[in-house]
Protein backbone atom coordinates (compact mmCIF):
# COMPACT_ATOMS: atom_id res chain seq x y z
CA UNK A 1 0.00 0.00 0.00
CA UNK A 2 1.27 3.12 -1.19
CA UNK A 3 1.60 6.29 1.75
CA UNK A 4 0.12 9.56 0.83
CA UNK A 5 0.66 12.91 2.44
CA UNK A 6 -1.99 15.89 2.05
CA UNK A 7 -0.55 19.03 2.57
CA UNK A 8 -3.10 22.10 3.17
CA UNK A 9 -2.43 25.71 2.17
CA UNK A 10 -3.86 27.74 5.19
CA UNK A 11 -4.03 30.80 3.24
CA UNK A 12 -5.54 29.38 -0.29
CA UNK A 13 -7.08 26.33 1.27
CA UNK A 14 -5.71 24.35 -1.42
CA UNK A 15 -5.00 20.30 -0.94
CA UNK A 16 -3.04 18.38 -2.53
CA UNK A 17 -2.66 15.11 -1.74
CA UNK A 18 0.97 13.16 -2.83
CA UNK A 19 3.26 10.51 -2.20
CA UNK A 20 5.78 9.93 0.15
CA UNK A 21 9.20 10.47 -0.86
CA UNK A 22 11.71 8.07 -0.60
CA UNK A 23 13.14 10.41 2.88
CA UNK A 24 9.92 10.35 4.34
CA UNK A 25 9.45 7.04 3.98
CA UNK A 26 12.77 6.50 5.59
CA UNK A 27 12.14 8.88 8.24
CA UNK A 28 9.05 7.32 9.09
CA UNK A 29 10.40 3.92 9.15
CA UNK A 30 13.22 5.33 12.06
CA UNK A 31 10.83 7.37 13.64
CA UNK A 32 8.65 4.18 14.59
CA UNK A 33 11.76 2.37 15.47
CA UNK A 34 12.62 4.72 17.78
CA UNK A 35 9.04 4.80 19.46
CA UNK A 36 9.36 1.42 19.61
CA UNK A 37 12.53 1.61 21.71
CA UNK A 38 11.44 4.08 23.88
CA UNK A 39 8.45 2.08 24.92
CA UNK A 40 10.40 -0.99 25.72
CA UNK A 41 12.56 1.32 27.62
CA UNK A 42 9.83 2.56 29.66
CA UNK A 43 7.57 -0.71 29.95
CA UNK A 44 11.41 -2.07 31.62
CA UNK A 45 11.70 0.83 34.02
CA UNK A 46 8.00 0.38 35.20
CA UNK A 47 8.82 -3.34 35.79
CA UNK A 48 12.02 -2.65 37.84
CA UNK A 49 10.34 0.00 39.61
CA UNK A 50 7.42 -2.69 40.85
CA UNK A 51 10.00 -5.50 41.05
CA UNK A 52 11.20 -3.23 43.87
CA UNK A 53 7.80 -1.76 45.44
CA UNK A 54 6.81 -5.59 45.85
CA UNK A 55 10.84 -6.53 47.12
CA UNK A 56 9.83 -4.13 49.92
CA UNK A 57 6.08 -4.83 50.30
CA UNK A 58 4.73 -1.15 49.13
CA UNK A 59 2.40 0.26 46.74
CA UNK A 60 3.18 2.65 43.95
CA UNK A 61 0.86 5.11 46.21
CA UNK A 62 2.69 4.14 49.56
CA UNK A 63 6.30 4.87 47.84
CA UNK A 64 5.07 8.38 46.62
CA UNK A 65 3.60 9.21 50.51
CA UNK A 66 7.51 8.02 51.71
CA UNK A 67 9.49 10.15 49.18
CA UNK A 68 7.04 12.78 49.10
Amino acid sequence: MEKTKTEINCTTGEEITRKFTIEELAQTKLDKAENAKQNAEAEAKATERQLILDKLGLTADEAKLLIG
